[in-house]
Parts: structure tokens; sequence; C-alpha cells
């Protein structure tokens, strides 16, 4: 019988088992894949300057490149108005970091590994029946079929299906993501550029700046197999001449969906990242929400030391404990994209006034801010 059992290996994943084996919980960590998949993860993550608090409690933080964003430019395109957020400003050394998603997970794996967490790769789980007194896993692996027993069972392999308790739309769009060098340095620098076709963000990493280019799917998939000089193009013109850009790097789309498990827990079973929420990533809010959740499950279970960690009524207490960080990042990053999305000349200068009024209005602004940061912890 083990205490706690968590499928997928990625990110949320492995962090959950780090914040576990923090508070002297056993865990064994299954994934379907093969060992050191995760580190081939070709996404740039924005990490708030609340999920590096986490991580440098996991024992994680300065073990992958990571660099920081002391200033975001938020505009709109073919309007007036801007907000300009400034780390000094919320005195804090980085409003966040941006991180390949594969050096995270290469960082995480290793420190997996120094803390002996038990891990099966190359296991899918098949079946899962909750009991009274545990849950019955059924797996099938290299090694031929098996069943595992535990006392709950944490969901952190990957997006939220469309199935029974879960909500969400479709919004018709794929991020296109690659890297881009521009003309005018600007280090610590990040753009989050609203567009009636979707926002544009870029991302400070490194010596590039790392772009997400929203559009509707038809034509992210033409902008992702442009050649260089042509998406170069398309890329200056729905940003704008604020920047110049100079090159771009190999490009990748991905479809973007909300979906959110209305429960993140079930019978000896809870949900966490994005197998409890798939978010827009505009504001890059998903794996900071991902592990906020990981912190609160793991401090639930320090704070009753030696309880049955799949009891029912433990469970509701964790559902209740997320329930108004889910809710405000959930109701965050879908507010911003049908804010934005709609081109109406009367709302693109309400937006404008919006933004105008957040830059020079600071309590407004700081709270946004901190919201971003560290989700509801900044709620007053």
């Amino acid at each position: 019988m083990h205490d706690i059992v968590v499928i997928g290996a990625g990110p949320a994943g492995l962090s959950l088992a780090l914040a576990l084996r923090r508070i002297g919980r056993e865990c064994l960590l299954v994934d379907a894949r093969a060992p050191g998949a995760a580190r081939r993860d070709p996404r740039v993550l924005a990490l708030s300057y609340g999920s590096r608090q986490i991580l440098e409690r996991l024992g994680v933080w300065g073990r992958f490149p990571a660099t920081p964003i002391e200033t975001i430019h938020v505009s709109q395109q073919g309007g007036f108005g801007r907000t300009v957020i400034r780390a000094a400003d919320q005195g804090v050394p980085a409003l966040g970091y941006v991180a390949d998603a594969a050096d995270l997970a290469g960082a995480l794996e290793t420190a997996a590994e120094d803390a002996r967490v038990e891990r099966r790769y190359g296991t899918r789980v098949e079946n899962i029946a909750a009991a009274k007194a545990d849950a019955i896993l059924s797996t099938v692996g290299d090694q031929g079929a098996a069943t595992l027993a535990a006392r709950l069972v944490a969901h952190a392999e990957g997006a939220a299906s469309a199935a029974r308790g879960i909500v969400g739309r479709d919004y018709g769009q794929q991020a296109v993501i690659c890297t881009a060098k521009i003309a005018q340095p600007a280090p610590g620098t990040a753009w989050e550029r609203f567009t009636p076709a979707g926002p544009l963000a870029l991302l400070p990493r490194g010596e590039v700046h790392a772009v997400v280019f929203t559009a509707a799917t038809r034509e992210a998939e033409r902008l992702a197999a442009l050649e260089d000089a042509p998406f170069l193009e398309a890329l200056q013109r729905q940003f704008g001449e604020r920047l110049r850009f100079l090159s771009a790097g190999p490009r990748a789309a991905f479809p973007l969906v909300l979906r959110v498990r209305t429960d993140p827990t079930g019978e000896r079973s809870v949900f966490l990242g994005n197998a409890a929420q798939t978010l827009h990533p505009v504001a890059g809010q998903g794996f900071n929400l991902a592990l906020r959740d990981v912190w609160s499950l793991a401090e639930l279970l320090r704070q009753h030391e030696g309880a049955d960690p799949g009891a029912a009524g433990l469970l509701r207490r964790y559902a209740a404990g997320r329930r108004l960080d889910r809710g405000g990042a959930v109701g965050f990053t879908d507010g911003l994209i049908r804010l934005f999305a709609n081109d109406n000349p009367l709302l693109r200068l309400a937006r404008g006034g919006g933004l105008a009024l957040l830059d020079a209005v600071p309590p407004a602004r700081d709270f946004v801010a901190r919201r971003m940061m560290f989700g509801a912890r900044a709620l007053p």
C-alpha cells in the first residue's frame, strides 16, 4: 500500500513529489513516458515571483537558467492607453522569470533523484477503482500488467480532457511560439500586446525574447509554416513599430482551450495543474497556478500529519481552499481574452482608458501586479 501515487512526471508531478518528500510523506511517481521525456518540452514558462519562492523551498531554484522580468509593458493594438508594471515598485527583485520548460523539468528530475523519490516510467494507468480505504490502480508497463494500491491518487498527467465534470471553451486559436532577436536591447522587459486576433507576448530569455503569437487556428498554422522573412513581417505588423525584429527561431503551434474541472477532487483522488485546469497562456498564469495547487496540497497534508491523505473531509478542505485562487485565475485569463478580442471602437476606447487609469492609480496597478505574482494571496 502506497501513501500517495502521483500520476505524471512532468513539472507539476515532480514538484508535488518533492513537496511530499519535504514533509515526510511517502509517494510513488508513475508516468507512461520514458525517462527524460519532460526534458524535451519545447515550451517557455513565465514563472511568477511567488513560484520562485515555492521552487526555492523545494530546493530547485538556481539549478536551471532563468531570466528575470523586471518590467511588463501592456498595451493594445490600434488604441491609446498602456500600463507599465515594475518590480522596483513592488519591492521585489523581479516580477517573474522566464525559463525553458525542459530546463525546469531536468532540474526537478535531478532533485527527485537526489531525494530518492520512487519513480516508475513506461507505466500507463489503465483504470482506477476507488474504495472506502484505498484506490486500486491497474497499470500496464514494460514488465506487463500490475496493480497498485494507494490511499490517495494525485493526477498531474496533463491537460484536462472534455469529460464529465469539466467545463470550458475552445478559443479557436493557437499559440505560435518561437524566439526572436530585437534591434533594441531590452533586458528584463516583457511586452503583452493585445490585438483583435489575440494577445502577442514577448518574454526576455537570455539574449533573445520568447514569442507567444496568438492567432486563429488556420492563421496560426499558416504562420508557423512560413519562412523566416515573411514570418518576421507578420510578427512586425502585429506588434507594431515600438520594436524592430531582426530574426526568428523555429516555430511550433499549440491549440488554446479553457478546461476547468469543477471539483478538483474525487473519491480518493485529487487533480492538480493542467489536470485540474488548462488556461489560456495570456499573462502566463497556468504553471504558476499549478505550483500553488501543489504547495497548497502539501501544506494541508503537513498540517494534518499522520492523517489519511485520501479522506473525504481532507479533500473537501483542499477543494475549498483552492476555490478562490482557481476561480480568480480562470476569470482573469478568460476575461482578458473576452475583453480584448472585440474590435468595437467604443470598447477599444474604453479599454485604452482603463489601461491609462490603471497606470495612473498605483494601488490598482500594484493589486494587479501582486495578483499575478502571488495569486489569491494578493487579495485583501
